[in-house]
């Protein structure tokens, strides 16, 4: 089966693992869901990532472990919310000047620039604009 869009395959991952409680999460690697997860490892949504090799085919995974506030009853997820904004059917670009604010600045919003996969606050300050990939708060 093939993913039509495969960042958006990550995002519902995540979604649904964070909803179903679970510690981690497995996701199809590449160098893009790769820079995502490491932007939200710095940001502290989640606690960490690492990439897994397959030793029977070339392709490799990213196993997500996601970060939970609280203990037992009353454990929380970190992620409260996370969207896809540019699709396959209708891109979502910006410039540096219109690079949206994610829930008032409690959020950040991911793109893909000239300059690579960054937060919109990074290119606010390089002065670049890109593709709105996804929003997480």
């Amino acid at each position: 089966m093939t993913i039509s869009d495969p960042i958006a395959d990550m995002i519902t991952r995540i979604r649904n693992s964070v909803m179903a409680g679970n510690q981690t999460t497995s996701i199809p690697g590449s160098k893009i869901k790769g820079a995502i997860a490491e932007i939200l490892a710095q940001e502290g949504f989640i606690e960490s990532y690492e990439q897994v090799d397959n030793k029977e085919n070339s392709r490799h995974t990213l196993r997500i472990k996601l970060k939970y506030v609280g203990v037992r009853r009353s454990r929380r997820p970190v992620i409260n919310g996370l969207t896809r904004i540019s699709r396959p059917g209708r891109r979502v670009y910006s410039s540096r000047r219109k690079i949206p604010w994610v829930r008032s600045g409690m959020g950040i919003a991911i793109l893909s620039t000239p300059k690579g996969v960054m937060t919109g606050a990074r290119a606010r300050q390089l002065g670049v604009g890109g593709e709105i990939l996804c929003e997480v708060w």
